[in-house]
């Protein structure tokens, strides 16, 4: 099966903006990759089309304010608007049921849509994700408690995003060569300049707890695979080992020698491992459609709301 290594473009209506989604694959099992703190879409370039050569259709979405997503100034980035996003992005994608993948912040969103929208989602994978008590993670509570401190400095032009988000890139992977300058600074591209760094200080302070209080992972009734870096330091192999232990149907798996960024560092590994966990679960009733609707290979569609 040969499968182009540009995805298909998409930006769909969510409310108060647009999503940008990628597609990689078509007409076969729908699985929605959703990235954490820091990173995009961009995080799955090689995953999607691994996924999509294995008779899957793999959807990298930014989450809203992330990436290409759309950022209203005034807009919910909490865990629980991006889980209400994400169901209006499926909806107008026509998937009506996917197998869910989040990784650290993205597992977070996975995990409320899996519990208040169990319908939506056939499976779920959750990557580095630490335990609900500890999202956001230490990185991010270092961003929330000097909020005040770190715009005075930006006001006064003293620095930017990279001071910020570079050094927390570059801890999330287990050796510097798996994630080089010209990786980082791809990543760092949606926040440049004051305006950029400003909203990335608020993607991070709109991570709170309360959305995550009501949370129970025994309230799962997915079969979920739980994935972990054996150099992740975000989420220990205990945290990760509770999460498949909580799940009624969990499974825990390590991936050796890489951090958190899992899909950077080890992307064949982990396509494999998605690959055969997505095998058997159920298709979005209507995800077919969309390819019938729109053609084979359309370059950028954008959905009216």
């Amino acid at each position: 099966m040969s499968v182009p290594s540009d995805p298909d473009i998409f930006r769909v209506p969510v409310g108060p903006g647009t999503m940008h989604v990628e597609r990689f694959g078509y007409g076969g099992t729908p699985v929605v990759l959703l990235h954490g703190f820091g990173t995009s879409a961009f995080l799955w370039r090689h995953v999607g089309p691994m996924l999509a050569v294995r008779q899957a259709t793999a959807f990298a979405i930014d989450l809203f304010g992330y990436g290409e997503s759309d950022r209203p100034f005034d807009a919910d980035f909490g865990v629980r608007a991006q889980a209400d996003f994400l169901d209006r992005a499926l909806t107008a994608l026509q998937l009506s049921s996917v197998v869910l993948v989040g990784m650290d912040v993205g597992g977070a969103v996975a995990l409320r849509l899996a519990v208040d929208r169990p319908e939506r989602v056939s499976k779920l994978a959750l990557i580095g994700t630490p335990p609900l008590a500890e999202i956001p993670g230490p990185a991010i509570r270092e961003l929330q408690r000097e909020t005040a401190r770190y715009a005075l400095r930006l006001s006064r032009g003293l620095f930017g995003a990279s001071s910020l988000l570079t050094p927390f890139l570059e801890d999330s992977v287990a050796f510097p060569d798996h994630l080089p300058p010209v990786l980082v600074g791809r990543y760092l591209a949606p926040y440049l300049g004051r305006e950029g760094a400003n909203h990335l200080l608020a993607l991070a302070g709109a991570l709170e707890e309360d959305d995550l209080d009501d949370l129970d992972v025994g309230r799962v009734t997915q079969e979920t695979l739980v994935v972990r870096g054996t150099r992740d330091r975000w989420c220990t192999k205990a945290a990760a080992e509770a999460y498949a232990d909580g799940v009624p149907r969990g499974r825990y798996q390590h991936v050796e020698e890489v951090g958190r960024l899992v899909p950077e560092e080890a992307p064949a590994e982990l396509a494999t491992l998605l690959s055969q966990f997505s095998r058997g679960a159920r298709a979005g009733e209507r995800s077919a459609n969309l390819v019938r609707s729109f053609g084979r290979r359309p370059r950028s569609i954008r959905f009216r709301s």
